[in-house]
């Protein structure tokens, strides 16, 4: 493989993994056990059929659980912890065994750019489920389906074309991460508002009651209220 098809390849994967490892896995593994692609040796593995048949068992479990408001977001939480050492793993594999330094560069870019796409997806899944209806999180689950596959079929077949859409991707995605962390920050005091405890209304009556009562008392010393005779005398 030449430098451009394995960048492409490196990001590819990272950034395919960051949305859907699943989709990725299947497709690599598809692609190489078919001869349409040749993978880098220690990509291999993903064309045995056990993992292939793994990795599309998986997806139909996704492409399910991905249609589900809430459940969605369940399953991007666990995926935390999946997605993204994968997609790094996979960006490690994807230079084959140039060297040390090579392969620990591809493992730590990989990351960042698989959680970094994971993160986008995530965060704008768990806003787009503040919508009451249904149709929307199903449009961008098939969108994010859509995009992984063609995705990695551009990266393996038009590796310049997808460094330059990725490019274009990673910027879009420095402009919306904060955007997306604002909205989630702000459903999150919404929510907390909704579940947040107030005080009885007894007990806040009760309260109002001896402040008044302290308010009320005399200005005489400890509190007690001084009154003198009507003749203006002091008593003897």
């Amino acid at each position: 493989m030449g430098i451009a098809e394995t960048i492409a390849l490196t990001l590819g994967v990272a950034w395919a993994s960051g949305i859907n490892l699943y989709a990725a896995i299947a497709v690599l593994g598809l692609m190489g056990s078919t001869g349409n692609i040749d993978l880098p040796p220690d990509l291999l593995i993903l064309e045995n059929p056990l993992v292939i048949g793994a990795a599309v068992l998986m997806y139909m479990v996704e492409f399910c659980a991905d249609k589900v408001p809430g459940v969605d977001t369940g399953w991007d939480t666990i995926h935390t912890f999946i997605r993204i050492p994968a997609g790094a793993a996979l960006a490690a594999g994807a230079v084959g065994d140039v060297n040390v330094g090579v392969e620990l560069a591809a493992l730590v870019v990989g990351g960042g750019l698989a959680g970094a796409t994971h993160a986008t997806k995530a965060g704008s899944r768990a806003l787009i489920n503040t919508s009451p209806e249904p149709f929307s999180n199903w449009t961008a689950s098939i969108l994010e389906d859509v995009a992984v596959i063609g995705g990695l079929w551009v990266a393996l077949n038009h590796p310049v074309v997808f460094i330059g859409l990725l490019v274009a991707f990673i910027v879009l995605m420095i402009w919306l991460l904060p955007k997306i962390w604002r909205g989630i920050k702000a459903l999150a005091q919404a929510i907390g508002r909704l579940f947040g405890q107030k005080p009885e209304p007894e007990a806040a009556t009760a309260s109002a009651s001896a402040d008044a009562g302290t308010t009320s008392k005399g200005d005489g010393p400890a509190g007690i209220a001084l009154s003198l005779p009507s003749g203006g005398e002091e008593p003897r």
